[in-house]
């Protein structure tokens, strides 16, 4: 074997306090730049972490922490077919998205400096000081999708996320409030193994990445975290790292031989598929990435 099951227990491990405390301190601060901003402070607005370091699956301590900064004021419907805003009585919001993200880049610069924010078509990126690591701050509406049905009261049922409008244009949901849940269950359901073989598959790309490893390049994260959810149960059964990789990497190297056996897989909020032409990853990039990591790992 060229990598060790002593080896996969140290990948397995959680990210350091040194590196929480880091992430911690890229929260907070982006926080009070909003709560002490005179334009946004008196709307209603959530800031909050998402992605691999809310989920304490963040393995490398120069990684992003994702910081979500919802208004709550307004949001971005998505209606069952045939309805309308009209349907439901809705009404546009007098504060629109662009004018919204343009305000936290207010907030953040003044907190940050204009040399401290960058701005991107999606994001800002806050950067990295001695104490706080980077941090993409993402401006978003809620995002409601209603499903037809009623709730015991009489409203509308709808399902609550987030959403964005990029500088170009294009409208991104999102849910990190079911992906973090569903990643709590998942992680109970297979005694606490998910989270950690999460952090293996990562730190593999991760060495893979760093000796140049073509397959490797450009493989996201999130896929990685998706992999191990779309896995089997069975899969986290067995009694060491080496076997659960093992295993996993089997499976999923059979599902990927044909799109249609993996067409159903969906991202962990499971309320988006995580095979679809919008996505930034494909069918045939994961099975060769799993392809490389039998081989690199040493499996026979």
């Amino acid at each position: 074997m060229n990598i060790s099951e002593d080896t996969f227990k140290s990948w397995a491990n959680g990210p350091s306090h040194t590196e929480t405390s880091k992430c911690e301190n890229a929260e907070s601060v982006v926080r009070k730049a909003i709560t002490d901003d005179q334009e946004l402070k008196n709307l209603d607005i959530s800031v909050f972490a998402q992605g691999s370091y809310r989920a304490r699956t963040n393995v490398r301590l120069n990684s992003d922490v994702d910081i979500c900064i919802r208004y709550n004021g307004s949001f971005f419907p998505e209606y069952p077919l045939g309805a309308s805003k009209e349907t439901f009585g809705h009404i546009d919001g007098k504060l629109t998205f662009e004018s919204f993200k343009n305000s936290v880049q207010s907030a953040l610069e003044n907190r940050f400096g204009k040399t401290g924010v960058t701005r991107g078509n999606k994001a800002f990126d806050v950067h990295a000081n001695t104490y706080r690591i980077d941090s993409d701050v993402v401006p978003t509406f809620e995002h409601r999708r209603y499903t037809g049905a009623l709730n015991a009261d009489g409203t509308p049922h709808y399902l609550s996320g987030v959403a964005f409008r990029s500088d170009a244009g294009v409208l991104t949901i999102n849910w990190p409030q079911q992906v973090y849940d569903n990643g709590v269950s998942r992680n109970a359901l297979t005694g606490r193994c998910y989270k950690r073989v999460i952090r293996i598959l990562k730190r593999l790309r991760d060495k893979m990445q760093d000796e140049g490893i073509a397959e490797a390049k450009g493989m996201p994260s999130f896929l990685l975290e998706c992999v191990a959810f779309n896995a089997p149960i069975e899969v986290f059964g067995h009694d060491t790292y080496t076997s659960i990789v093992r295993d996993l990497i089997i499976k999923v190297w059979n599902a990927t031989k044909a799109d249609s056996a993996c067409s159903g897989w969906r991202e962990i909020s499971e309320l988006k598929y995580l095979f679809h032409s919008s996505q930034a990853w494909n069918v045939s990039q994961l099975h060769a990435f799993m392809q490389k990591a039998w081989s690199y790992i040493g499996y026979k």
